[in-house]
């Protein structure tokens, strides 16, 4: 992918629903459990890897899952990816659990950023290195997100998919104002031109994501070489009874399949047991207005 110098634009975006975990039924108290995993492929044609991916534990109640896609039009953007990753930890686990779980993420995103760009200040051969970087933080319950770049996530429930990240792309900012078709942004020759990423400037914009999650929900956090070598409408199919660990490899195993022409990355957290539930559905009236409200 390459870069492009970010630019303040007024974008609006069609938003899909999906159940809504909304009117919850909390009984008697129960146990929080999920399981993660994270994977990474060079995919078909590369010899070279330039993701990273990170899967990280830090309690029973919350977890730590990221991925980062180095820009691979400049040097050093495996170095990047890899810094990203490891800063994210960190500085994730420095500033502690009293930390709102928000500012600690952004804060560790934050911090990624400085460092990678502090080293492409001193060192001439990294002197544009550059990265995406998605984080997902699920913790008692709650999904808690932070996004730069064109890796995504995606949120899996009751069989559908939705995908909860914006990419920072020229042809998605376009596609957003309407200049191009949805259908039209998949191929675009702008899909991989970014308009932000981590460790370009000293200081980057952070897309913050918070949703609420109920029981046998799945997230997955991925770089734009999964996306753009597996249709997302398959991703359900593949991961619908598989643990957060083989689910990474099925997906990576059914892109390889077909033909991954670019590094390929995936990182999972399946919800196994939650306090929250989908209330049943009175009828199509009651699950109508639950949909699309």
């Amino acid at each position: 992918m390459s870069v492009a110098k970010e630019e303040d634009r007024a974008a609006s975006a069609d938003e899909e629903q999906l159940p809504p975990a909304g009117a919850l039924s909390q009984s008697a108290p129960a146990a929080f459990a999920f399981d993660m995993g994270a994977f990474s492929h060079p995919g078909t044609e590369r010899n070279d890897n330039e993701d990273s991916c990170v899967s990280h534990r830090e309690s029973d109640d919350c977890g730590l899952v990221a991925v980062a896609d180095g820009v691979s039009s400049y040097e050093g953007g495996e170095v990047a990816s890899q810094r990203a990753t490891e800063v994210l930890v960190r500085s994730f686990n420095e500033q502690g659990p009293g930390v709102a779980t928000m500012k600690r993420l952004v804060r560790a995103v934050q911090q990624a950023n400085i460092e990678i760009y502090d080293t492409a200040v001193v060192v001439p051969q990294l002197r544009r290195m550059c990265t995406t970087l998605t984080a997902l933080v699920v913790d008692r319950g709650e999904a808690v997100a932070a996004h730069v770049g064109d890796s995504r996530l995606y949120l899996i429930r009751e069989g559908q998919i939705l995908q909860l990240t914006k990419d920072h792309t020229l042809a998605a900012e376009r596609a957003s104002l309407g200049l191009i078709s949805k259908e039209r942004l998949r191929n675009h020759p702008d899909r991989c031109v970014l308009t932000r990423s981590v460790g370009r400037e000293l200081i980057v914009g952070v897309d913050r994501i918070t949703r609420e999650l109920v029981q046998d929900d799945v997230l997955i956090v991925c770089s734009d070489g999964l996306y753009n070598s597996l249709d997302e409408a398959e991703f359900p199919r593949i991961v619908e009874t598989l643990d957060a660990s083989t689910g990474c490899r099925a997906l990576i195993d059914a892109a390889n399949s077909i033909g991954a022409f670019d590094n390929v990355t995936a990182a999972m957290v399946r919800i196994t047991r939650s306090l929250a539930k989908l209330e049943p559905v009175g009828g199509l009236g009651s699950r109508l207005r639950r949909w699309f409200r």
